[in-house]
């Protein structure tokens, strides 16, 4: 059984959809768990949903493609709950539109798109993996997406760029950090029915979208949210640079 009791996890960009679900997921296995943000409000609703009596949540707030920010976010939870046990870098998200051709993609687009995604990842890795190689403890869970297991022109271009060098960041990082006992993989979902989703999708596209899965459903923020416990936990325990694709069966070859 995947059993997270005591472990600190820090869960950046939890306040909604799948980094809400993980950290849900977390606390109910027993974890303390520090959730991020950037809307106080929404992180307050996520806190006050998963806190249980004997259970610690806190919450940080801050811009992860800032160092500085994610040291002092790393900081207050080391004093709040103790030093991170798990992390799982989730924060980030899409800058571009998915129609345009390359050339027809912002600058500002695309620095934004690897930002967000590879460099915040880059920078809460940073912050944070010093103190695991020196306890010789930790599981760490990146983030990427179908988007960067298959070319696609309806894929926004600098998205999957980003998800795809958080996936070579994510084995690289494997190689250096096994030595100290220090286990990190990276999880990459299809398209998940986050609470935003189910209103923006429309049902036709919702259809098609399904029977495109060889499961013949779209997945959940749950969903991701299990294979995070299996990766955090110590079932997992040998078990590290490894691209675990959750989705549906939509992802057989790259």
């Amino acid at each position: 059984m995947a059993n997270l009791r005591q472990k600190v996890a820090f869960v950046t960009g939890s306040s909604r959809g799948i980094g809400a679900a993980i950290a849900a997921c977390f606390a109910e296995h027993g974890a303390k768990v520090a959730l991020h943000g950037r809307d106080q409000t929404a992180l307050s609703r996520v806190r006050a949903a998963i806190e249980a009596p004997d259970g610690m949540v806190m919450q940080v707030i801050g811009d992860v493609t800032k160092f500085d920010e994610v040291e002092r976010m790393r900081r207050e939870i080391e004093i709040g709950l103790g030093p991170i046990d798990v992390l799982v870098a989730n924060a980030g998200g899409n800058q571009t539109n998915p129609k345009l051709a390359l050339e027809e993609i912002p600058e500002e687009g695309f620095r934004g798109s690897i930002e967000n995604n590879l460099i915040a990842t880059f920078l809460t890795l940073k912050s944070v993996l010093p103190s695991m190689k020196q306890r010789k403890t930790g599981s760490i869970i990146t983030v990427s997406s179908a988007a960067a297991r298959r070319p696609h022109p309806a894929s926004p271009l600098a998205y999957a760029a980003s998800k795809a060098g958080i996936e070579f960041l994510t084995q690289h990082v494997a190689a250096q950090v096994g030595p100290f006992n220090v286990r990190i993989n990276c999880i990459a979902p299809e398209a998940i029915l986050t609470e935003r989703n189910q209103h923006q999708i429309p049902e036709a596209q919702k259809a098609s979208m399904i029977d495109a899965h060889p499961l013949k459903r779209l997945g959940t923020p749950e969903d991701i949210a299990q294979a995070a416990l299996f990766l955090a936990s110590e079932s997992s325990s040998w078990i590290s640079g490894v691209i675990l694709d959750v989705a549906g069966g939509s992802v057989l070859v790259r």
